[in-house]
Protein backbone atom coordinates (compact mmCIF):
# COMPACT_ATOMS: atom_id res chain seq x y z
CA UNK A 1 0.00 0.00 0.00
CA UNK A 2 2.91 2.36 0.75
CA UNK A 3 4.15 1.97 -2.82
CA UNK A 4 0.69 2.92 -4.13
CA UNK A 5 0.71 6.12 -2.04
CA UNK A 6 4.17 7.04 -3.31
CA UNK A 7 2.92 6.66 -6.87
CA UNK A 8 -0.05 8.90 -6.15
CA UNK A 9 2.20 11.66 -4.83
CA UNK A 10 4.23 11.79 -8.03
CA UNK A 11 1.95 10.91 -10.95
CA UNK A 12 -1.68 10.34 -9.90
CA UNK A 13 -2.91 12.40 -12.87
CA UNK A 14 -1.25 9.92 -15.23
CA UNK A 15 -2.62 6.99 -13.23
CA UNK A 16 -6.11 8.44 -13.64
CA UNK A 17 -5.59 9.12 -17.35
CA UNK A 18 -4.50 5.52 -17.93
CA UNK A 19 -7.47 4.19 -15.96
CA UNK A 20 -9.79 6.52 -17.86
CA UNK A 21 -8.59 5.13 -21.18
CA UNK A 22 -9.13 1.60 -19.89
CA UNK A 23 -12.64 2.32 -18.64
CA UNK A 24 -13.63 4.13 -21.83
CA UNK A 25 -12.96 0.99 -23.85
CA UNK A 26 -15.68 -0.94 -22.00
CA UNK A 27 -18.01 1.91 -21.01
CA UNK A 28 -20.74 1.23 -23.58
CA UNK A 29 -20.84 -2.49 -22.78
CA UNK A 30 -20.97 -1.87 -19.02
CA UNK A 31 -23.68 0.76 -19.45
CA UNK A 32 -25.85 -1.72 -21.36
CA UNK A 33 -25.20 -4.43 -18.77
CA UNK A 34 -25.88 -2.11 -15.80
CA UNK A 35 -25.59 -3.75 -12.38
CA UNK A 36 -23.15 -3.26 -9.51
CA UNK A 37 -19.84 -1.46 -10.21
CA UNK A 38 -17.66 -4.28 -8.88
CA UNK A 39 -15.13 -4.15 -11.72
CA UNK A 40 -14.80 -0.38 -11.51
CA UNK A 41 -14.22 -0.29 -7.75
CA UNK A 42 -11.71 -3.14 -8.01
CA UNK A 43 -9.68 -1.12 -10.54
CA UNK A 44 -9.88 2.05 -8.45
CA UNK A 45 -8.60 0.06 -5.49
CA UNK A 46 -5.77 -1.49 -7.50
CA UNK A 47 -4.55 1.85 -8.85
CA UNK A 48 -4.10 3.29 -5.35
CA UNK A 49 -6.38 6.27 -5.97
CA UNK A 50 -8.75 5.65 -3.04
CA UNK A 51 -6.75 7.51 -0.32
CA UNK A 52 -6.03 10.47 -2.62
CA UNK A 53 -7.29 13.27 -0.32
CA UNK A 54 -6.35 11.66 2.98
CA UNK A 55 -3.74 13.96 4.60
CA UNK A 56 -0.13 12.88 4.29
CA UNK A 57 0.16 12.86 8.07
CA UNK A 58 -2.04 9.74 8.01
CA UNK A 59 -0.21 8.17 5.07
CA UNK A 60 -2.58 9.41 2.36
CA UNK A 61 -1.99 11.16 -0.94
CA UNK A 62 -2.52 14.63 0.53
CA UNK A 63 -4.04 15.99 -2.68
CA UNK A 64 -5.83 19.33 -2.52
CA UNK A 65 -9.42 19.58 -3.68
CA UNK A 66 -8.28 21.48 -6.76
CA UNK A 67 -6.01 18.55 -7.66
CA UNK A 68 -8.42 15.78 -6.69
CA UNK A 69 -11.38 17.18 -8.61
CA UNK A 70 -9.40 17.09 -11.87
CA UNK A 71 -9.07 13.34 -11.26
CA UNK A 72 -12.86 13.14 -10.87
CA UNK A 73 -13.21 14.97 -14.19
CA UNK A 74 -10.76 12.61 -15.88
CA UNK A 75 -12.63 9.51 -14.74
CA UNK A 76 -16.06 10.96 -15.53
CA UNK A 77 -14.84 11.66 -19.06
CA UNK A 78 -14.63 7.91 -19.59
CA UNK A 79 -17.66 6.87 -17.56
CA UNK A 80 -20.12 9.10 -15.72
CA UNK A 81 -20.91 6.36 -13.22
CA UNK A 82 -17.26 6.00 -12.22
CA UNK A 83 -16.87 9.76 -11.92
CA UNK A 84 -19.84 9.91 -9.57
CA UNK A 85 -18.71 6.93 -7.47
CA UNK A 86 -15.17 8.21 -7.09
CA UNK A 87 -16.20 11.79 -6.37
CA UNK A 88 -18.60 10.64 -3.67
CA UNK A 89 -15.89 8.44 -2.20
CA UNK A 90 -13.42 11.33 -1.93
CA UNK A 91 -15.98 13.48 -0.13
CA UNK A 92 -16.87 10.71 2.31
CA UNK A 93 -13.27 9.95 3.24
CA UNK A 94 -13.12 13.46 4.74
CA UNK A 95 -16.60 13.41 6.29
CA UNK A 96 -15.45 12.62 9.83
CA UNK A 97 -13.04 15.57 9.84
CA UNK A 98 -15.94 17.93 9.17
CA UNK A 99 -18.88 16.28 10.94
CA UNK A 100 -17.18 13.96 13.43
CA UNK A 101 -15.01 14.14 16.50
CA UNK A 102 -11.21 14.43 16.19
CA UNK A 103 -10.91 10.77 17.26
CA UNK A 104 -13.34 9.68 14.53
CA UNK A 105 -11.49 11.72 11.92
CA UNK A 106 -8.16 10.13 12.82
CA UNK A 107 -9.63 6.64 12.93
CA UNK A 108 -11.31 6.81 9.52
CA UNK A 109 -8.37 8.52 7.82
CA UNK A 110 -5.96 5.87 9.07
CA UNK A 111 -8.26 2.98 8.20
CA UNK A 112 -8.89 4.32 4.70
CA UNK A 113 -5.15 4.22 4.02
CA UNK A 114 -4.21 1.05 5.88
CA UNK A 115 -7.10 -1.01 4.50
CA UNK A 116 -7.43 0.75 1.12
CA UNK A 117 -11.13 1.36 1.78
CA UNK A 118 -13.88 2.44 -0.62
CA UNK A 119 -16.67 4.63 0.82
CA UNK A 120 -20.26 5.12 -0.40
CA UNK A 121 -23.46 6.57 1.00
CA UNK A 122 -27.20 7.03 1.06
CA UNK A 123 -27.51 10.26 3.04
CA UNK A 124 -30.47 11.68 1.07
CA UNK A 125 -32.16 13.57 3.91
CA UNK A 126 -35.37 14.05 1.91
CA UNK A 127 -36.09 10.34 2.39
CA UNK A 128 -37.24 10.14 6.01
CA UNK A 129 -38.26 6.46 6.09
CA UNK A 130 -35.14 5.36 7.98
CA UNK A 131 -35.43 5.58 11.78
CA UNK A 132 -32.57 5.57 14.29
CA UNK A 133 -33.66 4.51 17.79
CA UNK A 134 -31.50 4.53 20.96
CA UNK A 135 -31.28 1.17 22.72
CA UNK A 136 -29.15 1.28 25.85
CA UNK A 137 -25.61 2.32 24.90
CA UNK A 138 -26.16 1.70 21.18
CA UNK A 139 -28.81 2.16 18.45
CA UNK A 140 -31.08 0.13 16.22
CA UNK A 141 -32.04 1.20 12.70
CA UNK A 142 -35.16 0.18 10.79
CA UNK A 143 -36.75 1.29 7.55
CA UNK A 144 -35.77 2.02 3.96
CA UNK A 145 -33.23 4.40 2.45
CA UNK A 146 -33.09 5.32 -1.24
CA UNK A 147 -30.26 6.44 -3.54
CA UNK A 148 -27.60 4.19 -2.03
CA UNK A 149 -25.06 5.05 -4.71
CA UNK A 150 -22.26 2.49 -4.77
CA UNK A 151 -23.15 1.19 -1.31
CA UNK A 152 -23.27 -2.42 -2.56
CA UNK A 153 -19.49 -2.28 -3.11
CA UNK A 154 -18.48 -0.07 -0.18
CA UNK A 155 -16.27 -1.10 2.71
CA UNK A 156 -17.77 1.70 4.78
CA UNK A 157 -21.40 2.63 4.27
CA UNK A 158 -22.68 6.07 5.31
CA UNK A 159 -26.36 6.76 5.98
CA UNK A 160 -28.55 9.41 7.56
CA UNK A 161 -31.66 8.58 9.56
CA UNK A 162 -34.41 10.32 11.47
CA UNK A 163 -34.14 10.24 15.26
CA UNK A 164 -37.04 11.35 17.43
CA UNK A 165 -36.28 14.60 19.24
CA UNK A 166 -33.20 15.36 17.11
CA UNK A 167 -33.53 18.22 14.61
CA UNK A 168 -30.78 17.31 12.14
CA UNK A 169 -30.75 13.71 10.87
CA UNK A 170 -27.77 11.91 12.44
CA UNK A 171 -25.16 10.43 10.09
CA UNK A 172 -23.72 7.03 10.90
CA UNK A 173 -21.01 4.81 9.40
CA UNK A 174 -21.24 1.02 9.37
CA UNK A 175 -19.02 -1.66 7.82
CA UNK A 176 -20.01 -3.77 4.86
CA UNK A 177 -20.59 -6.95 6.88
CA UNK A 178 -23.14 -5.47 9.30
CA UNK A 179 -26.11 -7.83 9.61
CA UNK A 180 -29.66 -6.82 8.77
CA UNK A 181 -28.94 -4.58 5.78
CA UNK A 182 -30.46 -5.71 2.46
CA UNK A 183 -30.02 -4.17 -0.99
CA UNK A 184 -33.35 -4.14 -2.83
CA UNK A 185 -31.72 -4.28 -6.29
CA UNK A 186 -34.18 -1.71 -7.63
CA UNK A 187 -31.94 0.66 -9.60
CA UNK A 188 -33.14 0.57 -13.21
CA UNK A 189 -32.86 4.20 -14.31
CA UNK A 190 -31.84 5.29 -17.79
CA UNK A 191 -28.61 6.93 -16.62
CA UNK A 192 -25.78 6.31 -14.14
CA UNK A 193 -26.60 2.65 -14.68
CA UNK A 194 -23.38 1.32 -13.12
CA UNK A 195 -23.83 3.01 -9.75
CA UNK A 196 -26.35 0.58 -8.21
CA UNK A 197 -28.10 3.60 -6.70
CA UNK A 198 -31.10 1.68 -5.45
CA UNK A 199 -32.64 1.42 -2.00
CA UNK A 200 -31.69 -0.50 1.14
CA UNK A 201 -33.91 -2.06 3.77
CA UNK A 202 -32.73 -2.04 7.39
CA UNK A 203 -33.97 -4.85 9.60
CA UNK A 204 -33.09 -3.93 13.18
CA UNK A 205 -29.52 -3.04 12.21
CA UNK A 206 -27.15 -2.58 15.16
CA UNK A 207 -25.21 0.71 15.30
CA UNK A 208 -22.49 1.36 17.88
CA UNK A 209 -22.69 4.77 19.57
CA UNK A 210 -19.29 5.79 18.18
CA UNK A 211 -20.45 4.95 14.64
CA UNK A 212 -22.75 7.98 14.78
CA UNK A 213 -20.63 10.93 13.68
CA UNK A 214 -20.04 13.93 15.91
CA UNK A 215 -20.35 16.25 17.45
CA UNK A 216 -17.55 18.16 15.68
CA UNK A 217 -15.34 20.48 17.75
CA UNK A 218 -17.35 23.53 16.68
CA UNK A 219 -20.85 22.47 15.49
CA UNK A 220 -21.85 26.07 14.77
CA UNK A 221 -18.65 26.94 12.92
CA UNK A 222 -18.51 27.49 9.17
CA UNK A 223 -16.25 24.49 8.60
CA UNK A 224 -18.85 22.10 10.07
CA UNK A 225 -21.06 22.65 7.00
CA UNK A 226 -18.36 23.11 4.39
CA UNK A 227 -18.25 19.56 3.02
CA UNK A 228 -21.68 20.07 1.44
CA UNK A 229 -20.16 22.86 -0.63
CA UNK A 230 -17.25 20.62 -1.64
CA UNK A 231 -19.77 17.94 -2.66
CA UNK A 232 -21.55 20.44 -4.92
CA UNK A 233 -18.30 21.27 -6.69
CA UNK A 234 -17.48 17.57 -6.96
CA UNK A 235 -20.72 17.06 -8.89
CA UNK A 236 -19.71 19.97 -11.11
CA UNK A 237 -16.55 18.14 -12.12
CA UNK A 238 -18.53 15.00 -12.88
CA UNK A 239 -20.66 17.10 -15.24
CA UNK A 240 -17.58 18.58 -16.87
CA UNK A 241 -16.03 15.16 -17.36
CA UNK A 242 -19.17 13.78 -18.98
CA UNK A 243 -19.38 16.81 -21.30
CA UNK A 244 -15.70 16.52 -22.18
CA UNK A 245 -16.12 12.81 -22.94
CA UNK A 246 -19.13 13.51 -25.15
CA UNK A 247 -17.25 16.15 -27.13
CA UNK A 248 -14.18 13.95 -27.60
CA UNK A 249 -16.28 10.99 -28.72
CA UNK A 250 -18.21 13.14 -31.16
CA UNK A 251 -15.01 14.66 -32.52
CA UNK A 252 -13.49 11.25 -33.20
CA UNK A 253 -16.65 10.08 -34.93
CA UNK A 254 -16.95 13.22 -37.04
CA UNK A 255 -13.36 12.90 -38.25
CA UNK A 256 -13.60 9.20 -39.04
CA UNK A 257 -17.25 8.52 -39.90
CA UNK A 258 -19.48 11.57 -40.50
CA UNK A 259 -20.34 12.50 -44.07
CA UNK A 260 -20.79 16.12 -45.18
CA UNK A 261 -24.34 17.23 -45.89
CA UNK A 262 -25.32 16.79 -49.54
CA UNK A 263 -25.75 20.54 -50.14
CA UNK A 264 -22.72 21.66 -48.12
CA UNK A 265 -20.48 21.96 -51.17
CA UNK A 266 -17.52 20.31 -49.39
CA UNK A 267 -16.04 16.82 -49.57
CA UNK A 268 -15.38 16.29 -45.87
CA UNK A 269 -17.44 16.68 -42.72
CA UNK A 270 -14.50 18.45 -41.09
CA UNK A 271 -14.97 21.25 -43.65
CA UNK A 272 -18.76 21.49 -43.38
CA UNK A 273 -19.38 25.11 -42.27
CA UNK A 274 -22.24 24.27 -39.93
CA UNK A 275 -20.39 21.39 -38.30
CA UNK A 276 -17.45 23.72 -37.74
CA UNK A 277 -19.80 26.31 -36.25
CA UNK A 278 -21.26 23.82 -33.79
CA UNK A 279 -17.87 22.52 -32.70
CA UNK A 280 -16.69 26.07 -32.10
CA UNK A 281 -19.79 26.72 -30.00
CA UNK A 282 -19.36 23.50 -27.99
CA UNK A 283 -15.68 24.11 -27.35
CA UNK A 284 -16.22 27.67 -26.11
CA UNK A 285 -19.01 26.59 -23.75
CA UNK A 286 -16.95 23.75 -22.29
CA UNK A 287 -13.79 25.83 -21.86
CA UNK A 288 -15.74 28.58 -20.09
CA UNK A 289 -17.30 26.04 -17.72
CA UNK A 290 -13.95 24.36 -16.99
CA UNK A 291 -12.23 27.68 -16.41
CA UNK A 292 -14.87 28.86 -13.93
CA UNK A 293 -14.81 25.50 -12.12
CA UNK A 294 -11.02 25.52 -11.84
CA UNK A 295 -11.05 29.05 -10.40
CA UNK A 296 -13.71 27.96 -7.94
CA UNK A 297 -11.75 24.84 -6.97
CA UNK A 298 -8.85 27.05 -5.91
CA UNK A 299 -11.24 29.04 -3.69
CA UNK A 300 -12.60 25.82 -2.19
CA UNK A 301 -9.07 24.59 -1.53
CA UNK A 302 -8.10 27.82 0.20
CA UNK A 303 -11.27 27.78 2.32
CA UNK A 304 -10.77 24.11 3.27
CA UNK A 305 -7.24 24.78 4.44
CA UNK A 306 -8.52 27.41 6.90
CA UNK A 307 -10.39 24.69 8.83
CA UNK A 308 -11.84 26.14 12.05
CA UNK A 309 -10.68 29.64 11.07
CA UNK A 310 -13.11 29.72 8.14
CA UNK A 311 -15.76 32.41 8.63
CA UNK A 312 -19.43 32.16 7.72
CA UNK A 313 -19.01 35.05 5.29
CA UNK A 314 -16.14 33.29 3.52
CA UNK A 315 -18.09 30.05 3.41
CA UNK A 316 -21.11 31.81 1.90
CA UNK A 317 -19.06 33.57 -0.78
CA UNK A 318 -17.42 30.29 -1.78
CA UNK A 319 -20.90 28.72 -1.94
CA UNK A 320 -21.99 31.39 -4.44
CA UNK A 321 -18.94 30.64 -6.60
CA UNK A 322 -19.68 26.91 -6.49
CA UNK A 323 -23.31 27.52 -7.46
CA UNK A 324 -22.18 29.60 -10.43
CA UNK A 325 -19.72 26.93 -11.58
CA UNK A 326 -22.30 24.19 -11.20
CA UNK A 327 -24.97 26.14 -13.08
CA UNK A 328 -22.64 26.85 -16.00
CA UNK A 329 -21.39 23.26 -16.13
CA UNK A 330 -24.97 21.98 -16.12
CA UNK A 331 -26.05 24.20 -18.98
CA UNK A 332 -22.94 23.55 -21.07
CA UNK A 333 -22.94 19.83 -20.39
CA UNK A 334 -26.58 19.23 -21.23
CA UNK A 335 -26.30 21.32 -24.39
CA UNK A 336 -23.24 19.45 -25.63
CA UNK A 337 -24.47 15.97 -24.67
CA UNK A 338 -27.84 16.63 -26.32
CA UNK A 339 -26.58 18.27 -29.51
CA UNK A 340 -23.56 16.14 -30.47
CA UNK A 341 -25.82 14.28 -32.90
CA UNK A 342 -25.97 17.47 -35.00
CA UNK A 343 -22.27 16.97 -35.76
CA UNK A 344 -22.24 13.18 -36.00
CA UNK A 345 -25.34 12.36 -38.06
CA UNK A 346 -28.02 9.70 -38.28
CA UNK A 347 -25.73 6.65 -38.29
CA UNK A 348 -24.22 7.70 -34.95
CA UNK A 349 -27.49 6.86 -33.21
CA UNK A 350 -26.70 3.13 -33.47
CA UNK A 351 -26.80 1.56 -30.01
CA UNK A 352 -23.27 0.14 -30.20
CA UNK A 353 -21.79 3.66 -30.27
CA UNK A 354 -23.49 4.55 -27.01
CA UNK A 355 -23.42 8.31 -27.63
CA UNK A 356 -26.73 8.71 -25.82
CA UNK A 357 -25.16 7.60 -22.52
CA UNK A 358 -23.54 11.00 -22.01
CA UNK A 359 -26.88 12.79 -21.96
CA UNK A 360 -28.55 10.01 -19.93
CA UNK A 361 -25.80 10.05 -17.28
CA UNK A 362 -25.78 13.82 -17.03
CA UNK A 363 -29.55 14.26 -17.00
CA UNK A 364 -29.99 11.62 -14.30
CA UNK A 365 -27.40 13.33 -12.12
CA UNK A 366 -28.52 16.95 -12.59
CA UNK A 367 -32.11 16.22 -11.58
CA UNK A 368 -30.92 15.79 -7.98
CA UNK A 369 -30.21 19.50 -7.74
CA UNK A 370 -32.17 21.70 -10.20
CA UNK A 371 -30.03 24.48 -11.64
CA UNK A 372 -32.91 26.96 -11.30
CA UNK A 373 -32.39 27.04 -7.54
CA UNK A 374 -28.68 27.71 -7.99
CA UNK A 375 -29.46 30.61 -10.30
CA UNK A 376 -31.97 31.96 -7.78
CA UNK A 377 -29.32 31.92 -5.04
CA UNK A 378 -26.84 33.68 -7.31
CA UNK A 379 -29.41 36.30 -8.29
CA UNK A 380 -30.24 36.89 -4.63
CA UNK A 381 -26.54 37.45 -3.96
CA UNK A 382 -26.15 39.82 -6.93
CA UNK A 383 -29.21 41.96 -6.18
CA UNK A 384 -29.61 41.68 -2.41
CA UNK A 385 -26.17 40.59 -1.27
CA UNK A 386 -27.78 37.72 0.65
CA UNK A 387 -25.71 34.56 0.98
CA UNK A 388 -27.36 31.17 0.38
CA UNK A 389 -28.61 29.08 3.28
CA UNK A 390 -26.14 26.27 4.00
CA UNK A 391 -26.65 23.13 6.04
CA UNK A 392 -24.50 20.13 6.81
CA UNK A 393 -26.00 18.34 3.85
CA UNK A 394 -26.00 20.94 1.07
Amino acid sequence: MTQAIERIETNYQQIAADLSDELAASAVERDLRAGAPDEEIRRLRETGLLPLVVPKSYGGGGATWAEALKIVQELAKADGSVGQLYGNHLNLTTLAEVAGTPAQAERYYRETVERNLFWANAINTRDERLKLTPEGDHYRVNGIKSFGTGVTEADYRVFSAVQEGVELPPIFVIPRDREGLVYNDDWDNFGQRRTASGSFTFNNVYVVADEVLGPPPDPDGAFATFLGIVAQLTKTYVYLGIAEGALEAAKHYTITQTRPWITSGVDSATKDPYILYHYGEFWIELQAAISLADQTAEKVTAAWEKKAALTHQERGEVAVSVSAAKALATKAGLNIANRIFEVTGTRSTATHYGFDRYWRDLRTFTLHDPVDYKLRDIGNWVLNHELPTITQYS
